[in-house]
């Protein structure tokens, strides 16, 4: 599907550079992989998001505190 899209002139140029290399006149399969990769770090996030999610309450507050605790700990011995 054809449409249009602002981009940077940089970013139009770096584009169009690896096109180049790959001996392709256009830079439309470099922005479909690029898209492909976005779409598919977003898909991965929100399942990560969302399994996170699913842990909460997982941990007794007893557990919770002393992990607590530990963390604090830890993050005060860092610089």
């Amino acid at each position: 599907m054809r449409t249009t899209v602002e981009l940077k002139p940089e970013h139009r140029s770096r584009l169009l550079a690896i096109a180049a290399k790959r001996g392709e006149k256009g830079f439309s399969n470099v922005l479909n992989e690029a898209v492909e990769s976005y779409l598919g770090a977003e898909a991965e996030r929100e399942r990560k998001i969302q399994r996170a999610l699913q842990l909460q309450g997982v941990l007794t507050r007893k557990d919770a505190a002393a992990l607590y605790k530990k963390v604090a700990a830890l993050r005060a011995s860092w610089r």
